[in-house]
Order: C-alpha cells, then sequence, then structure tokens
C-alpha cells in the first residue's frame, strides 16, 4: 500500500471514529487555494478542523509531529478560507490532530492541537 492509499485508509478510520464520537462530517478533502484539510466536522455547535495523520509506525517518530509549523500555517489559512467561503466568520472553531496506527489500530485525537488547552 502507499502513503497516498494509507493516508485515504486512515481518513476514513477517522470519519467513522468522529461519526461514533456525536460529530457530524460537514466535508472531507476541502481545497483551498491555500491548502488542504482532511475532514471539517461540528459537534456541540463548534466547526471542528481535522487534519488526519496516519502512520505504520513510528520509526520516523510520532505521526503529529509531521504537523510542522508551516503545515499549521496553511491549515489555519485554509480554515479562514472556509469560514469566509461558507460565511461563518464569527461560528466557533478549533482544530484537532487525530493520528491513526496502521500496525495496532490506535487512533489517539489531538483535540485544539494548535490552541492553548
Amino acid at each position: 500500500m502507499n502513503h497516498i492509499a494509507l493516508g485515504e485508509k486512515g481518513e476514513a478510520v477517522v470519519v467513522e471514529y468522529l461519526r461514533r464520537h456525536g460529530y457530524a462530517v460537514l466535508q472531507q478533502k476541502y481545497r483551498a487555494r491555500t491548502g488542504e484539510i482532511d475532514i471539517i466536522a461540528k459537534k456541540d455547535g463548534v466547526l471542528v478542523f481535522v487534519e488526519v495523520k496516519t502512520r505504520r509506525s513510528t520509526r520516523y517518530g510520532l505521526p503529529a509531529e509531521a504537523v510542522t509549523y508551516r503545515k499549521q500555517q496553511k491549515i489555519i489559512q485554509t480554515a479562514l478560507c472556509y469560514l469566509a467561503q461558507t460565511q461563518q466568520p464569527d461560528v466557533p472553531c478549533r482544530i484537532d490532530v487525530i493520528e491513526v496506527y496502521e500496525a495496532d489500530g490506535r487512533i489517539n485525537h489531538l483535540v485544539n492541537a494548535f490552541g492553548r488547552q
């Protein structure tokens, strides 16, 4: 399985995970000129932009470590594009990172990954 197929498999796992935990999945693979957001969901009135990182192993680090400062900035700018496009400038929102470990199927959900906890 190549890295694209692995990523798509991870995203499918996360969509099901989110639905089981009460999230409404609004969109997948949202694209703007600034980048892509893997999943956009909503729960309890909060819009959640989700970055999914799937890995076969931790040989090269944890999945979330691949979300560098530059990648974070691209996700933030893309989320702002989505908010402007959908005319929701004041909706509460956050950005989550969800790690998927293919080897054992484990999921680690980092809520509000770029903000203060």
